[in-house]
């Protein structure tokens, strides 16, 4: 596994799950709430995972070019930002035209049927 992970396990969780995860949920909530574009989302990422690689390796002796370990990293951050982005998006498109879309579950929205 720490092959895999190029670090131990627990430094993944607590490096790359809670404390750059918290750094890509605020890079998501940032992006959707300025109205910027989803794909900027991409290289914010990348770059979240470069910096992550290089705590584990300066902090922990994690390996510092580990492809692998860079590219689960990188994932596990790109999916709690889109996912936070969407979410984000969602609910001020909710809040800023409330009499165009309604909530239509966590990540979605759809057309107000209630001024119909």
């Amino acid at each position: 596994m720490e092959e895999l992970l190029g670090g131990s396990p627990y430094v993944f969780i607590g490096l790359t799950c809670i404390l750059m995860g918290f750094c890509a949920y605020m890079t998501g909530q940032a992006l959707a709430a300025t109205w910027r574009p989803m794909w900027q989302a991409v290289p914010y990422t990348i770059l979240l995972g470069l910096s992550n690689r290089f705590l584990d390796f300066a902090l922990f002796e994690g390996t510092l070019l580990s492809v692998s370990g860079f590219i689960i990293d990188t994932a596990v951050l790109m999916v709690i930002c889109l996912v936070v982005y969407r979410a984000k998006r969602v609910q001020k498109m909710i809040e800023q035209y409330p009499w165009l879309y309604e909530r239509a579950g966590l990540l979605n929205f759809r057309e107000s049927t209630a001024g119909r």
